[in-house]
């Protein structure tokens, strides 16, 4: 996909005009509720249609998702979240967008067909629930974004026992590639495309965790940077440059991991050789064969064993091609995704 484009991305003003009427009045709405999740209040207007799932199996789907992502920063991102659950034709959970209107609104679609089992297995909410932890960047640094999403969404997924530990290491090994810079790449911040803006972002977040734990002795991880910029009011109410953002996230972990690391790659290719992290990792891939999970070859580093559910995080403070997601201009604090199978 090439550079996103505000008016073709964009979800058409009058759709979201129709989504956002019902958000008023919630309190005598038969279709609203009220979630209290760590640190914050969830706002849900449900759909009015028959679904396959009941209003309770939706809540539950919510409140596992919000759990996921407070467990990785802490608490909720924003204090509070308006979520707007439509039905739509046929099953699946698809086209999420998050807005930064009234602190954080998210709107996506459940199919009207779509049973629990999808919604144990979706990865678009929480997906979108992360954008709400940091803040609005511009659009050449659009990347880290997404970056942060496509990379803490299985991460916390797997944490809370939502996603298994091989799953995300094949996710991982699979789709991380499609991050790789191509003929002509001129650094994250120069080269918009699908692969880079979203793989190549994690990417950069997959080694920011690395490098992070090996400068401390894994008393520190990405988790904790992240944490930091949103203790500090990053959220994606807010417009800050990323130099300040990446300095905040450092003083967070003590390092200067992620100013050094955007220097290497904001303006340059800066290929990776995956197969050799994968190696250092403790991760072996061979064809036709089941991943391996070895002990890792570089002492206090991120290891196949990290992400497990039953895993402590490091500091006491604590998809595929066939998935297509696609944001608009961050000049608007929007984001949205979706996708098929």
């Amino acid at each position: 996909m090439g550079t996103y484009s505000f008016k073709s991305l964009f979800v058409p003003v009058l759709l979201v005009f129709t989504w956002l009427k019902p958000i008023g009045g919630q309190q005598s709405d038969p279709n609203s509720a009220v979630l209290k999740v760590p640190g914050a209040t969830i706002d849900v207007t449900l759909p009015g249609e028959t679904t396959k799932l009941s209003h309770q199996d939706l809540l539950d789907w919510v409140k596992a998702c919000a759990n996921a992502v407070s467990s990785y920063y802490g608490r909720f991102p924003v204090p509070h979240l308006t979520l707007v659950i439509r039905s739509s034709n046929g099953s699946g959970i698809r086209h999420g967008v998050t807005y930064a209107k009234d602190g954080g609104l998210i709107m996506i679609s459940v199919g009207r067909d779509a049973d629990i089992a999808e919604t144990k297995d979706d990865w678009v909410l929480v997906h979108e629930m992360i954008h709400l932890a940091f803040p609005s960047m511009e659009d050449d640094q659009h990347w880290i974004e997404e970056g942060i999403s496509t990379y803490v969404e299985p991460v916390a997924r797997v944490r809370v026992g939502l996603m298994q530990v091989d799953e995300l290491w094949r996710t991982f090994v699979h789709d991380m590639p499609k991050g790789e810079p191509g003929p002509g790449d001129h650094g994250l911040d120069n080269t918009h495309t699908w692969g880079r803006t979203y793989w190549g972002g994690a990417m950069f977040c997959l080694l920011a965790d690395i490098r992070i734990r090996e400068r401390t002795n894994n008393r520190k991880g990405l988790e904790d940077a992240l944490r930091g910029i949103n203790r500090a009011g990053g959220n994606i109410a807010e417009n800050w440059d990323i130099e300040k953002t990446l300095a905040i996230g450092d003083k967070a972990t003590g390092s200067t991991v992620l100013r050094t690391l955007y220097n290497e790659m904001r303006d340059k290719p800066a290929p990776v050789d995956l197969d050799q992290l994968w190696k250092k990792l403790g991760v072996e891939v061979k064809p036709s064969r089941p991943l391996q999970f070895l002990r890792p070859r570089a002492p206090h580093t991120l290891s196949s064993e990290t992400y497990s559910a039953t895993a402590q995080p490091p500091s006491a403070d604590r998809r595929s091609a066939s998935h297509q997601t696609c944001c608009s201009g961050r000049q608007n604090n929007v984001c949205c995704s979706s996708w098929s199978r």
